[in-house]
């Protein structure tokens, strides 16, 4: 398996294809991928899907994907990790919820451009930052992010008002809305514990950990571990943040617990896994 690394803040680039690589790549960033021409499908965790000039996908770190090229396609990639989202001029307060967003991607099947009105917005916004890229203008980086900021908040608008409707009756969308929550919430344990969730999906909390294992896979706890690791791990791979603010971002009593936390999931402590 083929595993991709971003160095830098955020990177833009076209590339024409007639064939994508044939193994599939899986990201340790975000990767936005927009359709300037050609057609032929996406695959992504083993989902297909056509798509055609003027779609817009987006990869999160772990996603395993590729394309299948039926005509000559020019892409358009912006490639950007969680940390470039907290230190590049994003609104403070929204930090959280934009994350969460991101991550909740794969749960809008086809194209995330699904607002008419966004689609011309986004094909000015793309045009724009390829020709920045190109001229380099007098303030051409200042301006290209600014574009790039507000490209990630129009997708992000476009996940959520096409996310699955919330407090379904059907079994499978209550699960798939309290797995939301937990991404949502993740950085405030006491939201998250039974009682809490409990209360918010009026299941009992005798019944909550089989209902969610039913329907998941996993344990509540199990998930929440996973993917409180995974955001550890995006941390100390790319980020300079030290151990002490990922303990107070994440919620842990002290690097004592963080530490016990990440070896027992991952079999090292946080600072000898950004050291290897």
């Amino acid at each position: 398996m083929i595993r991709e690394q971003l160095y830098e803040p955020y990177s833009i680039t076209v590339e024409t294809m007639n064939e994508y690589p044939k193994r599939a790549k899986q990201n340790a960033f975000f990767e936005l991928v927009y359709v300037l021409g050609g057609d032929g499908r996406h695959c992504v965790n083993d989902n297909k899907v056509s798509y055609r000039p003027g779609d817009m996908f987006l990869l999160s770190p772990e996603d395993l994907h590729d394309f299948k090229i039926d005509t000559t396609t020019e892409f358009f990639f912006l490639r950007f990790n969680d940390i470039y989202l907290k230190s590049n001029g994003i609104v403070k307060d929204n930090i959280q919820r934009l994350e969460f967003l991101l991550y909740s991607a794969k749960q809008v099947p086809g194209t995330l451009l699904k607002n008419e009105t966004d689609k011309p917005l986004v094909k000015s916004i793309i045009d724009s930052m390829i020709r920045e890229q190109i001229n380099r203008d007098n303030c051409w980086d200042k301006l290209t992010l600014a574009l790039v900021n507000a490209l990630i908040v129009i997708v992000a608008r476009n996940i959520e008002k096409n996310l699955p409707e919330k407090y379904s009756d059907d079994k499978e969308e209550k699960a798939l809305d309290i797995l939301q929550y937990i991404q949502a919430n993740i950085y405030h344990p006491e939201l998250i514990k039974a009682e809490s969730l409990s209360h918010q999906f009026g299941i009992s909390i005798s019944y909550l950990g089989r209902y969610f294992k039913k329907n998941t896979g996993k344990t509540m706890q199990d998930y929440i571990a996973i993917y409180k690791t995974k955001l550890i791990e995006n941390r100390l791979l790319h980020s300079t943040m030290r151990i002490s603010e990922i303990v107070d971002e994440l919620g842990f009593a002290d690097e004592s617990h963080l530490n016990k936390f990440f070896r027992k999931q991952k079999g090292v402590n946080p600072s000898e896994f950004r050291k290897n």
